[in-house]
């Protein structure tokens, strides 16, 4: 078993409560006190404005601010103690065997992973473990298990941190000296900021700071008075323009925060190669985060364009590996990606470097699929727009007539965008193997490059409905350990593809399939 956890009554681990631990335990840093003390002051003080308020229309100000004090005191000394508690039952061990987690009052739960499993020892820091130097080290074997794959120290000196990432993922090197660069392989280039706004998360955010602006006006029993200032700022307005100006103070929004958002992730970004074959990623500016992928569990990359960053000819590179799974704590969109959007030649050429490749898989020429492709979706998109449009048209008939002016306008706006992003997710399109990768593309709002090692492949699945049949297309579906786990080139040719797929790993898709000798 790579990982395991075993709990016993609290006697079983009564060493842990006396100062004599033996030298090869350590405990975490004892500031864990201080640092719980200070979340949770930061906490009481942002609920303290409106529970005084809530409190002061009954019993008054003077009281309610005294009520409020004491519950502050209470909580701030309840958060220390508990603690105070965990950092006294909580200790580890680094074993030439495995690393070892007790910690626990009543039921002592004892973890331990092997450390020949150890496949990711990553280092974050918010801004109070920062100005106190400290940081969080998880430790996890990358399987899909929750948090039993995962151990995590919370918090140990920043020196210990580096000291045990190194430790923990020692290699041996695992190419020739020479093969490739080692050191520092790209840097934030403060330029990229500008694909910040951009992106999908500026609409979101825009939308996000609208909905909290009621919410919050909602808490203090405004909400009436902020729709009726609104109604009073466009009283004279036409509603059209009242909408137009809604949104785009909205969109504004969305960029500030998406700038915002870009400068706290990414500042401080280098990814560098670690002798050894290591690969690390460093970033952010109040939070730190640093990741390390071990190269030899590598089996790709996948350039991500979404259609903002790809109209201004950007591109982010995500790692396709194995040994980043996720728990439920760490549900970090990002936490595979290598290099943020990007101008597409630098992402070629960290895709390049990161495989140890004169030139990046992910800009070979690729393979065409058939005009069948672009009908079947040129025919989706037609339904995704006279669907809702059908709709529209029956309920106006029913209900009121302003609904045929809807259906009309979305008819005339959904028709030709649907058609516009057809024939763009068709362009996008293709396949090939390069050297040591198989390549797919596809997707038109998240456009996916996906370079997959050919020996990563463990199997391929071949699906093809009645209407693909009758095209006389397929898609091919490559599974992997890594990554997503599936990479697929959608609606090939029947014929080409399966002869794609089975050049691509020889032998793995053989013996399912019949030759045709050619004809004469």
């Amino acid at each position: 078993m790579s990982a395991g956890t075993t709990v016993f009554p609290a006697a079983d681990d009564d060493s842990a409560d006396g100062p004599d631990v033996a030298a090869d335990w350590r405990r975490l840093d004892r500031r864990t006190v201080l640092l719980s003390a200070l979340l949770a002051a930061g906490v009481t003080a942002g609920a303290a404005i409106p529970t005084t308020l809530g409190l002061s229309g009954r019993f008054g100000f003077g009281p309610a601010v005294a009520w409020v004090l004491a519950g502050a005191v209470l909580l701030i000394a309840g958060a220390a103690a508990g603690d105070h508690v965990r950092w006294r039952r909580t200790r580890y061990r680094i074993g030439a065997e495995r690393i070892e987690l007790h910690t626990g009052l009543f039921l002592v739960k004892k973890r331990s992973l092997a450390r020949p499993r150890i496949r990711s020892v990553d280092l974050t820091a918010h801004p109070l473990q920062r100005v106190l130097g400290l940081v969080t080290v998880r430790i996890g074997t990358g399987e899909h298990s929750g948090s039993e794959s995962t151990l995590e120290l919370d918090p140990v000196p920043r020196a210990e941190g580096e000291r045990l990432r190194r430790e923990l993922l020692e290699r041996t090197a695992t190419g020739a000296p020479g093969t490739h660069r080692e050191g520092e392989l790209v840097a934030l280039d403060p330029r990229w900021i500008r694909y910040a706004p951009v992106s999908f998360v500026a609409p979101a955010l825009g939308g996000a700071a609208a909905g909290g602006v009621m919410q919050v006006s909602d808490w203090f029993g405004a909400q009436g008075q902020v729709i009726d200032w609104i109604g009073d700022r466009f009283r004279d307005t036409s509603l059209i323009t009242m909408i137009v100006i809604l949104v785009v103070a909205a969109v504004a929004a969305g960029v500030v925060g998406a700038l915002g958002l870009w400068v706290e992730m990414w500042w401080g970004y280098r990814l560098e190669r670690e002798p050894g074959g290591t690969l690390r990623v460093r970033r952010g500016l109040l939070t730190s985060r640093s990741v390390s992928i071990e190269e030899r569990r590598l089996r790709g990359v996948d350039l991500v364009e979404p259609l903002g960053v790809r109209l201004f000819g950007a591109a982010r590179v995500d790692a396709i590996t194995t040994g980043l799974a996720k728990d439920d704590e760490e549900q970090h969109g990002d936490h595979n990606t290598l290099l943020p959007a990007a101008p597409r030649r630098v992402a070629d050429a960290v895709a390049a470097d990161v495989l140890c490749e004169v030139t990046s898989p992910t800009g070979a020429p690729l393979t065409g699929h058939p005009r069948a492709a672009r009908g079947r979706r040129l025919r989706r998109a037609c339904g995704a727009v006279v669907a809702p449009v059908a709709v529209l048209v029956l309920l106006g008939v029913l209900l009121t007539p302003v609904l045929l002016w809807i259906a009309l306008a979305c008819a005339v706006v959904g028709l030709p965008v649907g058609v516009l992003l057809a024939r763009d997710a068709y362009r996008g399109l293709g396949h090939t193997v390069n050297g040591d990768y198989l390549v797919v593309r596809s997707g038109t709002m998240r456009r996916s490059t996906a370079a997959l090692e050919r020996a990563g492949v463990i199997g391929w699945t071949v699906r093809q409905t009645y209407f693909q049949r009758r095209a006389g297309v397929l898609s091919l579906t490559a599974t992997t350990a890594a990554g997503a786990g599936a990479y697929t080139a959608y609606d090939a040719d029947a014929n080409e593809g399966l002869d794609f797929a089975s050049k691509a790993v020889p032998g793995l898709l053989e013996p399912f399939l019949e030759r045709t000798p050619p004809a004469g």
